[in-house]
């Protein structure tokens, strides 16, 4: 079973990472598969009430990978990190099969309480360099976070958001594909450029109306 999990997430940072050209370059050069194995020795030894071994497993991979995943967290088979530097995972936090997470991500908590409090992540999302997911809300199967984006409230499966907060953008493939950084390309999916479109053609409509008036006084 450790070999298969092994074998089939290096298998997935060679088909979504052109940059991955051999497995030995994966297994020796990638520090998200680094931090994942890792963190499931932490894990073993948390889930057997050895805590403080498991926070100890857990943060000595942090100094090696630069990326903080809490032995309590639960983590899909295929996951693909990034670059990884500066990715937080929180103690509550669950990631489905097949997810892709950029650098600076954090799946953070927004309450002091115990309990469920960091986010649940669907299979197949991908999550955009730099966004914050927070609270114990879930992203659906499918959906893609853009890069920055804040994310405080649920994700239906399928969609994409960007923003801060995040806001959904309709997708012109509805068909799950993969998009690096979970970013449109096209600025016309983007909310906020199609606010300033709106304003700016309000703008030129009160200026067409203006001239016509000007041009008809005496």
């Amino acid at each position: 079973m450790p070999f298969m999990f092994l074998r089939e997430t290096v298998q997935a940072y060679r088909e979504r990472d052109p940059a991955a050209r051999s497995n030995l370059e994966v297994l020796l050069c990638y520090p998200g598969l680094h931090a994942v194995l890792i963190h499931r020795l932490a894990r073993a030894a948390w889930r057997a009430g050895f805590v403080t071994l498991g926070r100890f497993i857990s943060h000595m991979g942090r100094f090696l990978t630069g990326i903080e995943i809490h032995p309590g967290a639960r983590l899909g088979r295929r996951l693909v990190i990034d670059h990884g530097m500066g990715v937080v995972i929180g103690e509550t936090a669950e990631i489905g099969d097949d997810v892709y997470i950029y650098h600076q991500v954090t799946l953070g908590g927004t309450s002091t309480e115990t309990g469920k409090r960091h986010p649940t992540v669907g299979d197949n999302v991908i999550i955009g360099a730099g966004a914050k997911v927070l609270g114990a809300i879930r992203i659906g199967e499918n959906a893609r976070i853009g890069a920055n984006a804040v994310v405080v409230a649920e994700v239906p499966p399928g969609t994409t958001v960007v923003g801060i907060p995040a806001r959904p953008v309709e997708r012109e493939n509805r068909k799950p594909r993969f998009a690096p950084y979970g970013t449109p390309c096209d600025p016309c999916l983007d909310p906020l450029f199609h606010e300033i479109e709106l304003l700016r053609g309000e703008v030129t409509a009160l200026e067409s109306r203006l001239r016509v008036r000007g041009d008809a006084e005496p």
